[in-house]
């Protein structure tokens, strides 16, 4: 995907604020930046909250509201699934990422749990940005397998690391924002060092070779071709997700209730 480099620094601030940015949150602002222009609506708005803060609780607004005015959220069904935060929580433009990844999985044959990885990789970004690969594991880790949620976790660090065998490059956007000689901060290579080295590698790594064909915005997609995979490989609680008392329900109430202040 194309991008306008000072359109995208701009939405950062002062050259300073920039400066004091790290390597890896600016990675993170931009791939927000590129999901953000998936829809033509938002991509002319300024952001205005903090860069870690989750795409729901602020930022531009799909139906072209006055800045600080969020929109009305739709209530959610009583005992809400998965496909009921895809209709009603996740962001627009954070679901066509999303389904543009699972999509692109499905048709090169990936297995089941694969598509549902790439499917559910970055909707945590509508919560919080910061570590998302660690913050969307830990939702997900109650409902999906082992494979999905680890691949889920580690994607964030391998991205900005070339896997010529699975035909994964280093992203060139990344070098014309942060130059060719940019390195991840440690945390992220004694991440990548260790993912590199687990046998469950290829879980994550194949979920980066589908995310970065993720970003056309003239690309149609739905959710319906995955209700079948969800089903069968989404631990649905009965409850509901958010009222299942698990680890992570108070996340997805989050997602439920963004406008409780306590």
């Amino acid at each position: 995907m194309q991008f306008d480099r000072r359109a995208f620094l701009a939405t950062l601030g002062t050259a300073a604020a920039i400066n004091a940015m790290s390597s890896e949150a600016l990675a993170d602002a931009l791939e927000d930046h590129m999901i953000e222009n998936l829809d033509p609506e938002t991509a002319s708005n300024e952001l205005k909250v903090r860069l870690g803060t989750g795409l729901l609780f602020g930022g531009p607004l799909p139906d072209g509201k006055a800045e600080g005015e969020l929109k009305k959220l739709e209530p959610m069904p009583e005992k809400p699934t998965l496909v009921d935060f895809f209709k009603y929580r996740f962001t627009p433009a954070t679901v066509k990422h999303v389904l543009q990844s699972a999509t692109d999985a499905l048709k090169k044959g990936e297995k089941e749990e694969l598509i549902l990885a790439c499917l559910v990789h970055d909707v945590v970004l509508n919560l919080i940005k910061v570590d998302h690969g660690w913050w969307g594991a830990q939702m997900m880790e109650p409902y999906v397998s082992e494979k999905v949620s680890w691949g889920i976790r580690y994607h964030q660090a391998l991205r900005f690391f070339p896997d010529p065998t699975v035909g994964y490059e280093y992203p060139e956007a990344y070098n014309q924002i942060f130059g060719k000689d940019y390195v991840p901060p440690p945390y992220v290579k004694q991440a990548y060092e260790y993912a590199r080295n687990h046998k469950s590698y290829m879980d994550a790594r194949m979920i980066t070779v589908h995310d970065l064909y993720a970003f056309d915005p003239t690309m149609k997609v739905s959710i319906d071709p995955f209700i079948d995979i969800i089903g069968r490989h989404f631990k649905q609680p009965k409850e509901g997700l958010g009222y299942d008392n698990s680890p992570v329900a108070h996340m997805w109430r989050t997602f439920i209730f963004p406008d409780h202040p306590l």
